[in-house]
């Protein structure tokens, strides 16, 4: 019979690091979390290496005296429980503050060499305790401000089949970037400094008002484009800010959920925000918010994770339906904005009914419709497509044109997908074909086309033919998001996508890909750096590893082709119909689009002479 022992205290603590502290930022929550329970209204975060050489967090909270100090390093000793509720079987059904399992600190002390110093207010000095993988090396008085400050380093010296199992020093980086964004985020009562290899990332000051801390940390844009929430329901209030619909992400990076002001990642949540913006965003895209909910703490038990990053409600219906009807009812009455204004220049082409004009060749329309032969900067009348668009005066009532329609000449009949013959909804073309009726999605149709163009064309052609951009456009990114892209600049370059890192959290574009030339530098750079986020790709070397660069490659001219692709809602002219119709018919794959949805469908006439009871 096998015999049963106690571990030794040493490998107790090390287990519990690796359910705790799996990498540098887990520790890093850890000691966020102590700061803001010991009720510091600074804290300054550092780190080396991305946390991989060093994490040091200083506050200003209460501080510990010596024998708080030793304390707090033993397992299972914490003071987020009061006393009088130690003893009741409910006291975690109460729990207020963001740590109280008393794990932390003893696990972190075992799996890297950790030094705590901390003074409480009221007392003239304070003291320095040293523990290296779980071995006490320093116990001294300490000469120190109040407060508490914290330092990791050597993680995982002694653990070297955990220590290979971490990132490159960007990925921890920006994983701890997170943390302390998210922590930020919840506390705009507190202020918070984040600096990474002697370089300052962040300074945001103590007692800013909720919404203004969110619009800093997320995007500056969201401040012009969401509603806010603010609602009540019984004892529970739902309040931040939503993006909206039109103001958009291919990734879910940019959602920051918070229950209790502590940030999670809960299912039901993502679950309910997702159900709110169901019937306004596509499939592929995410909605970009911060959301907090706040609940009396019996209502949900946040003890069912070790890390804390999930929780359970006793009424998860009630909190879906409160997050779904309160999102939905914001951005159905709150605001009615878009996130798109109307474009100056776009505005500025409106012009009076033209003269009508011979028909051009059915390629030399394609090609402006495609975005061929035009120079970025060019004025618009060389490459914009000429519209039917007359400027009428805003009360004027709704007109239509008609002409007398051409004979179609039999060569015509017998294109596989028919000829136009007019536009529904500005979304889908409907042509007729000599054994049916052909409905085609232009947006996806022509997705399909520029990607193919795209993938078709060699690397020195695409070189060749990118089109430098007058004025190189900044754009506005996060770390992270500049580190996947400078990751790829090469293999952007031999698309024709000339980019270049401008500072830290922004990109310069120099040039486009010639089939690209009226794409928006600003949302092409934001979607290919939320594909390659998605797809693994980290900027570091890392998560591209991992990747083809055929794969990396195929990520980007999707994106890409989306970009370059004319857009559902677009009017659309019988030539322009009939040019994109031939252009499908000569490419491969054209019957679906880049995401495998259908691009056309066709009703035979069988079935159309079914609909009408003629067979």
């Amino acid at each position: 019979m096998p015999t049963i022992r106690r571990l030794p205290e040493a490998l107790i603590n090390r287990i519990a690091a690796g359910e705790v502290i799996e990498r540098p930022a887990a520790a890093l929550k850890e000691l966020l979390e102590n700061a803001i329970d010991a009720g510091a209204t600074r804290i300054a975060v550092t780190l080396e290496d991305g946390g991989i050489g060093a994490i040091e967090v200083v506050d200003d909270g209460c501080g510990m005296d010596e024998r708080a100090l030793a304390l707090a390093l033993e397992r299972h000793a914490t003071s987020k429980l009061p006393e009088d509720l130690v003893g009741d079987g409910h006291a975690l059904e109460r729990v207020a503050t963001l740590g109280f399992r008393g794990e932390a600190l003893p696990s972190i002390a075992s799996v890297a060499r950790f030094t705590l110093e901390s003074r409480p207010h009221d007392a003239d000095a304070g003291w320095r305790r040293v523990v290296d993988h779980g071995r006490v090396v320093e116990d001294r008085p300490a000469a120190v401000p109040p407060g508490t400050r914290a330092r990791i380093e050597d993680f995982f010296r002694e653990v070297p089949a955990r220590r290979k199992f971490l990132r490159t020093p960007r990925s921890e980086y920006a994983a701890c970037q997170d943390i302390v964004r998210r922590l930020a985020m919840a506390r705009p009562e507190v202020g918070f400094t984040f600096s990474n290899n002697g370089r300052r990332i962040f300074q945001l000051q103590r007692g800013e008002a909720l919404p203004e801390r969110v619009v800093r940390l997320v995007a500056r844009e969201l401040k012009d484009n969401s509603v806010p929430i603010d609602l009540a329901r019984g004892d529970m209030t739902l309040t931040g800010l939503a993006g909206l619909p039109t103001y958009n992400r291919g990734v879910a990076d940019h959602q920051y959920l918070f229950v209790n002001g502590r940030p999670v990642k809960d299912r039901l949540l993502v679950g309910a925000v997702r159900g709110a913006y169901a019937e306004m965003l596509a499939r592929d895209r995410h909605a970009v918010l911060a959301l907090f909910l706040d609940l009396p703490p019996e209502d949900v038990d946040v003890n069912v994770h070790p890390a804390k990053s999930e929780v359970r409600f006793r009424d998860p219906q009630g909190v879906r339906g409160m997050i779904v009807g309160g999102l939905r009812a914001a951005l159905a009455t709150g605001d009615k904005r878009s996130a798109q204004a109307p474009d100056a220049s776009a505005m500025a082409k409106w012009q009076a009914e033209p003269v009508a004009e011979p028909a051009p060749a059915v390629g030399s329309i394609f090609d402006r419709f495609a975005g061929q032969g035009a120079d970025q900067r060019a004025p618009a009348a060389l490459h914009e497509p000429r519209m039917d668009w007359g400027a009428q005066p805003a009360d004027a009532l709704p007109s239509g044109r008609a002409a007398e329609a051409e004979p179609v000449d039999q060569e015509a009949r017998d294109f596989p997908l028919g000829i136009a013959r007019g536009q529904v909804a500005n979304t889908y073309i409907v042509a007729e074909a000599a054994d049916g009726l052909v409905l085609v999605d232009q947006h996806a149709a022509h997705e399909r086309l520029t990607l193919e163009r795209l993938r078709t064309a060699g690397a020195s052609e695409a070189a060749a033919r990118s089109q430098a951009l007058l004025m190189p456009e900044v754009v506005e990114l996060s770390e992270a998001e500049c580190d996947r892209l400078e990751s790829i600049a090469d293999d952007l370059d031999r698309l024709g996508l000339a980019v270049e890192r401008f500072g830290p959290a922004a990109m310069l574009v120099r040039s486009l890909p010639h089939a690209l030339p009226k794409a928006d530098p600003h949302a092409l750079l934001r979607d290919i750096a939320d594909d390659l986020a998605k797809n693994g790709i980290d900027g570091s070397g890392e998560g591209g590893g991992s990747l083809l660069l055929t794969e990396k490659i195929e990520y980007v001219l999707a994106t890409m082709a989306c970009h370059g692709s004319v857009r559902a809602g677009r009017t659309l002219r019988v030539e322009e119909m009939n040019a994109l119709l031939r252009e499908m018919e000569r490419t491969p794959r054209s019957g679906q689009c880049n995401h495998g949805r259908p691009t056309w469908v066709k009703l035979s006439m069988e079935e159309v002479e079914k609909l009408f009871g003629r067979h």
